[in-house]
């Protein structure tokens, strides 16, 4: 999806429009890494605005609500897996800012570092949504 909405962007980099050193086409793991956790941010933070909103706006409480999302007698395997999509990006936020807190105090901050902690973010990301979507 994300290749189908880039791709005139690319093409405009490939006619010529913009100088090479702004249409980088091979992403880095940092880079990706760092647009993830902006987007995180910005999904945890409508996400909770939402919610926000809704307790405000919905009538009815929580309880009632999660009647109803019981009600629906969905499967465990989506169940689960919205519990999962749901932690995600928390934890990826999570983890990927203590990243950036060890990168203020100075460390981690050669090219081999930065990969190797993107590749433990990732992995510690996954298995604690897991951890959280199976409570």
């Amino acid at each position: 999806m994300a290749a189908l909405l880039l791709r005139p962007v690319g093409r405009y980099c490939l006619h010529g429009h913009l100088s090479p050193q702004l249409c980088i086409r091979n992403w880095s793991l940092p880079m990706a890494m760092s647009i993830g956790h902006r987007g995180t941010g910005v999904a945890l933070s409508a996400g909770v605005s939402l919610f926000g909103l809704s307790a405000l706006l919905l009538p009815g409480n929580f309880e009632s609500h999660l009647e109803l999302v019981k009600s629906l007698s969905l499967g465990p395997v989506l169940i689960h897996s919205a519990k999962f999509a749901l932690a995600f990006p928390l934890t990826y936020h999570t983890w990927n800012g203590v990243r950036h807190l060890m990168w203020d105090l100075g460390k981690g901050l050669k090219i081999p570092q930065l990969t190797q902690s993107g590749v433990a973010v990732l992995v510690l990301s996954v298995l604690s949504s897991l951890g959280l979507a199976a409570m």
